[in-house]
Parts: C-alpha cells; sequence; structure tokens
C-alpha cells in the first residue's frame, strides 16, 4: 500500500512537470495571449512588433472576435508609425469585412484621420509658389471620411471632432484655392487666377477666403480691361465686406451640384 501510494505521488508529480509548461504555452499562444502581447507592444510603442503579432493572432485565428480587433489595431499601429498608405490599406479591408461591427464609425474616423495628417502642411500660413499646384487630393479625401462618419452615424461620439475637422478642412481648402488663385494673378495667368478665385466662391461659399477670392477677381478683371466685370464683383465684395461674416458670393451653376460646405451643414 505504501509503494502504491508513493507511486500514485510520482506520478502526480511527473504530470504536473510535463502538462504544466505545455498549459502555460497553450495559454501564451491562445488568441488572448497573443492579442495581450500585441497591446503590450502597442503601449510600449513598438509599433512593428505589435503589428506582427496582431497579423499572426489573424493568421492563426482568423475567425474569432479578436481578429477583428486586430484588424483595427493594425491601422492604428501603421497610423502611428506614420505609414498612412499602409494605415488606409487596413482601414478599408476593416471596413469591407465588418461593415457591420459597432466599431465601424471608428474605422471611417481613423481614415479621416489618417488623411487629415497626410501633407495637411501645405495648407499653413507659409504658403510656397514652388507648391502651388499640389493636388489636395488627401484632405479632400479626409473631408469625405468625415463626412461618411457623420452621416451615416450621427450619434457617434466622433461625430463631433469630425464636424470639426470639416469645418478646418474647408476653410484650409478655401485658402489653399485662393493661394494658388493669388499665384496665377502675380504671374499675370489672370484667366487662371479668375477661374481659381471663382471656383473658392461656387464650392466654399461660406469660408473666410471668399472675400480674398473676390479681391483677386477685381484684381485680374481690371488688369484685363474687363471693367464691367471688375465692377461686378466690386460690389459683391464690398456687400461681403459691408455684412457681419461671409455670406455665399454667388448663385450655384445651372447642375445644382452641393457644396463641401451643404454635405454637412
Amino acid at each position: 500500500m505504501r509503494h502504491s501510494l508513493t507511486l500514485i505521488l510520482l506520478f502526480m508529480l511527473t504530470a504536473c512537470s510535463i502538462f504544466s509548461p505545455k498549459n502555460e504555452k497553450s495559454a501564451a499562444d491562445s488568441a488572448e495571449g497573443i492579442y495581450a502581447q500585441a497591446t503590450e507592444q502597442m503601449n510600449n510603442a513598438n509599433y512593428p512588433g505589435a503589428i506582427k503579432l496582431f497579423e499572426t493572432l489573424q493568421s492563426r485565428y482568423p475567425y474569432g472576435r479578436y481578429a477583428q480587433q486586430a484588424q483595427m489595431e493594425i491601422a492604428y499601429a501603421y497610423y502611428k508609425q506614420n505609414e498612412p498608405e499602409s494605415a488606409l490599406s487596413a482601414v478599408e479591408r476593416f471596413i469591407k469585412q465588418y461593415p457591420n461591427s459597432p466599431n465601424v464609425d471608428y474605422a471611417y474616423y481613423l481614415k479621416g484621420l489618417v488623411n487629415f495628417d497626410e501633407d495637411l502642411g501645405i495648407f499653413g500660413e507659409g504658403f510656397q509658389p514652388d507648391v502651388s499646384e499640389r493636388n489636395p487630393k488627401a484632405p479632400r479625401e479626409a473631408f469625405d471620411a468625415f463626412k461618411d462618419l457623420v452621416t451615416r452615424f450621427p450619434n457617434s461620439k466622433y461625430a463631433a471632432d469630425s464636424k470639426l475637422r470639416m469645418q478646418y478642412l474647408i476653410n484650409a481648402l478655401a485658402r489653399h484655392e485662393t493661394q494658388v488663385a493669388s499665384y496665377y494673378l502675380r504671374r499675370g495667368a489672370y484667366v487662371a487666377a479668375i477661374n481659381r478665385a471663382n471656383g473658392v466662391l461656387i464650392e466654399f461659399p461660406q469660408a473666410p477666403a471668399t472675400r480674398d477670392a473676390l479681391q483677386i477677381m477685381v484684381q485680374a478683371y481690371d488688369a484685363m480691361g474687363q471693367k464691367d466685370l471688375r465692377d461686378d464683383s466690386q460690389r459683391v465684395l464690398d456687400k461681403n465686406i459691408a455684412k457681419d461674416g461671409i455670406k455665399p458670393a454667388v448663385k450655384k451653376s445651372p447642375e445644382n451640384k452641393k457644396s463641401w460646405w451643404q454635405f454637412w451643414k
């Protein structure tokens, strides 16, 4: 009997030494375990390491709840790592794969943030003529992403901030277009200056830059000897200056296209 008890104890100790490491390893390799490791890497700002772990989680557990969150975390990690193209690609995959996710509103918000930050410096006060023809694609796509969020998820906790960013983008894009028009005016490209300035009035009628756009049109028409058009532009400019705030200076085209402002106001 004594020998039997001894053998049982030895077997139990042996079993613990054999199976404990395996159980610990299994816990670390579970979806929850990999997610925890990846989250720790994110908290330590080790974004390449976090991305690798999140991708490992997705490959091993592609249909679990952690895989969905991992996709969003990958997008955010790329965003923090200043890799906008990879971040946008990851966000688009999330929106496509999980359109009904309760977190899809954040996906649109992150998409807007990535584009909002990309090359936004060209809209600063220190505008330089040599960048006047740069295409403001990223800020326009940022606006579209924020607009999608506000339209589809008006009660989202990200909606208020998205509206503020949309307002900034409207003003920034209007200012950018006005600066381009001013650049053309200085070079004597009067028709191009007028077209660019008129575009500001049509596309961003509520932006403060409309006043500068009208002034450019007055100067350009004057330089071209178009006195009637100059006087018309001057009257509109004077009317806007006399008012408290900027109002739409021109009517919309017959195509009746909505301006960016009207999309979300």
